[in-house]
């Protein structure tokens, strides 16, 4: 059972824990192998607020955690020195740390180790595969069975998925058409991302499991252009990552999905290998692990006939396993195929691949519109440049000051996810927000006269409404 950990400082993947036994304990000794002096600032937790801990003694399984899934925790930075243990320490001493450039390898557990970089090297010469010792140094003697069964865990026989998980995306018009237009004010020459905020819900009542995905709000977190990166943006540190969230669950909604705008493209390049990744990356954080899914991938870019084109896309279950295993890896030569890490093997066509066309894994998502029928999306995008309106307190007076007018009230005017973020800057989440959003969610819940003064107060405005 593989486990990644994502931290402030990156994903730690923590692998060969028992499926059916192993605990949050388990994970952190893993961990401790390769980082003993680490110090964490927030237990393990499911969600990347950090406000959920996991049961410590509790089997992961019974905390509804499967292979490739995702947990979360803040460690300090200056403690995640990664070191080699040579010789077991004496009970109280620091394990010993090598002096050189190391090299990580699979060692006989299965178990990612890192030795120096010379011995790696050696090991690289005779290893059974890439990384890894040689059968004869993990035991002395094999039977055909066994040689299988390991071979077998390193091997991907590439099988086409016929359709996406998600049987319809259904995205809100106001939402789809702010991002578009911003994209277009460069002309889509500078790629974009954002999260989608909504629900998944039942296609159709008999269904056993949600398969459609409804979007309601984007989020565009702070990032910069950069065309050396593989993704062609950069996504920085986002200081309003945790109350995204934290309103978007008081508003009844979740992440669905992300949101791509790019310029024109070859013909045949849907997605880069590196969108490929990044959409099995989120899909298996939103699925908790390698398990189905309706979370989305939505494109945005100028059509072949002038017009803008939106389309919407899944990645396979398997491009999922093979990105938990990251057995995947960016082709900066060919951006329609991605390169399979050399310790793996993908078969196709019953002969072994060095790389995997990006199309064998992508699944057409259709896609309705809507108009959403409790949120607006006028007010001002957080973490734009260059562009006309900025969020401000004369944005929120602006928005605010229509409602008594075209049928609007001042709640009406109040639901719009990106107002709402920027006015969480100036109130108490905790002690304010669930109520404002009760009252967003629910009209009938009527919205404290008192919160209505503060809120007209912040925006500058006189009179009641």
């Amino acid at each position: 059972m593989l486990i990644r950990v994502r931290t402030n400082v990156g994903v730690w993947r923590v692998d060969g824990l028992d499926d059916a036994t192993a605990t949050v304990n388990d994970v952190l000794a893993k961990i401790a192998t390769t980082r003993p002096n680490v110090q964490y600032e927030t237990p393990l937790c499911s969600d990347p607020g950090c406000k959920n801990n996991l049961e410590a003694d509790s089997t992961l399984a019974a905390q509804g955690f499967s292979h490739g899934a995702m947990v979360h925790c803040r460690v300090d930075a200056s403690t995640t020195v990664s070191v080699l243990t040579e010789d077991a320490p004496a009970a109280g001493e620091a394990p010993t740390a090598h002096v050189g450039p190391l090299r990580r390898v699979v060692d006989k557990d299965g178990q990612i180790k890192l030795v120096p970089a010379t011995e790696s090297q050696q090991t690289n010469d005779k290893g059974f595969r890439k990384g890894m010792l040689a059968l004869r140094d993990m035991k002395m003697s094999w039977t055909l069975a066994e040689f299988s069964a390991l071979d077998s865990q390193f091997e991907f026989k590439m099988q086409r998925q016929e359709k996406a998980v998600c049987t319809q995306a259904s995205l809100d018009i106001a939402s789809i058409s702010n991002f578009q237009a911003y994209c277009q004010r460069f002309q889509f020459k500078r790629k974009r991302a954002a999260y989608l905020y909504g629900k998944f819900v039942k296609a159709h009542e008999d269904d056993m499991v949600p398969t459609k995905t409804i979007v309601e709000a984007i989020y565009e977190p702070p990032q910069d252009i950069d065309p050396e990166a593989a993704e062609g943006f950069v996504l920085q540190d986002d200081p309003l990552e945790d109350r995204v969230d934290e309103i978007a669950e008081m508003l009844g909604l979740r992440k669905v999905g992300w949101i791509l705008g790019h310029e024109a493209r070859e013909p045949g390049l849907v997605l880069t290998n590196a969108e490929v990744i990044m959409a099995g990356e989120l899909q298996l954080e939103a699925a908790g692990g390698i398990e189905d899914t309706p979370f989305v991938t939505v494109v945005v870019k100028p059509g072949e006939d002038g017009l803008v084109a939106v389309e919407a896309f899944q990645v396979s279950k398997q491009c999922m396993e093979m990105v938990a295993e990251e057995a995947l890896e960016v082709n900066v030569e060919n951006l329609k195929v991605c390169n399979v890490n050399e310790t793996f093997t993908a078969i196709q066509e019953g002969k072994p691949s060095p790389t995997v066309e990006n199309d064998f894994f992508i699944c057409v998502v259709p896609i309705v519109q809507h108009n959403s029928e409790t949120f607006v999306a006028d007010f001002p995008r957080l973490n734009r440049e260059l562009d006309d309106r900025t969020p401000s307190h004369d944005a929120l007076k602006r928005e605010l000051s229509k409602a008594g007018s075209a049928g609007w009230t001042f709640v009406d005017r109040l639901a719009d996810f990106n107002l709402l973020l920027y006015l969480s800057q100036f109130l108490d989440v905790d002690a304010d927000f669930a109520k404002i959003c009760a009252s967003v969610v629910d009209r009938s819940v009527e919205l404290n006269d008192g919160y209505k003064l503060i809120i007209k107060s912040l925006a500058g405005l006189e009179g009641s409404y």
